[in-house]
């Protein structure tokens, strides 16, 4: 990485996954909860209410658009340090498995929604694009031309199992790897690659300031984290917000 110097310090791994964490929660609560509440008759019948709570709901999904754009800079830096690429493949797959029910009843409102399918897929899919990249580039060709047979390969399979962020998803993770070598030219590559979904190119500000450094050990925290707080959220927006007199 060429651009070293960051401002006081700068943030480590942990911290901007930290971020990414609390951004995705608020969105998913406003998915969720505060869905919940629109819905609700004391709130859907009383105007000045529901415009309230209209403004809150949309605030929280702004705040979300933070938190993939950095999820999907942290795959890139988890393959770039990872000792074992399949395996680190591996765990996103068996977890994109273990989430897909919790997903679906949270945000899709049944436990079986094939029509879409939970983020795990798409950070997977950009991962075995980067792995197919080094491979295509390194198994007797440096043609870097051909990096866009696995982009093209990840980001159609995304959009044909429809991936959450789909194939836009994949191509972000790809752009990202590929502008690795500049945190400046990554930054600026993948604020212009998220622009269809506004505020999400502000999640580069934080990406700029990553230090390098892992910071606090998190391996698995995400990982459970990711489903559980979906089955969290889809019990008070299912079981207790409808109970409630707001």
């Amino acid at each position: 990485m060429t651009d070293s110097i960051r401002p006081f310090g700068g943030i480590s791994g942990s911290t901007l996954k930290l971020i990414a964490i609390i951004t995705m929660f608020i969105d998913h609560t406003g998915a969720t909860v505060l869905r919940a509440i629109l819905r609700h008759p004391d709130i859907a019948n009383v105007q000045q209410r529901k415009v309230f709570w209209s403004g809150v709901y949309s605030l929280s999904r702004d705040i979300g658009r933070l938190a993939f754009p950095i999820f999907c800079f942290l795959i890139v830096e988890g393959f770039l340090h990872t000792r074992n690429a399949r395996k680190y493949a591996g765990r996103l797959f068996l977890f994109a498995l273990i989430s897909e029910i919790p997903f679906d009843l949270a945000l899709k409102g049944n436990w079986f929604f094939p029509a879409k399918q939970n983020v795990y897929f798409t950070l997977l899919l950009g991962l075995l694009v980067m792995m197919g990249i080094v491979w295509i580039t390194a198994n007797g060709t440096r043609n870097m031309f051909l990096a866009v047979i696995p982009i093209a390969i990840g980001m159609y399979l995304a959009w044909w199992i429809d991936t959450d962020y789909s194939y836009k998803g994949v191509f972000l993770i790809a752009v990202l790897y590929l502008m690795r070598y500049s945190r400046l030219y990554q930054c600026i590559g993948g604020a212009a690659s998220v622009t269809w979904e506004l505020p999400a190119p502000v999640a580069f500000i934080p990406v700029y300031l990553y230090n390098g450094k892992r910071g606090l050990q998190m391996k698995y925290f995400f990982y459970w984290f990711y489903p559980v707080h979906l089955l969290l959220l889809h019990a008070i927006a299912d079981y207790v917000i409808p109970t409630l007199k707001l």
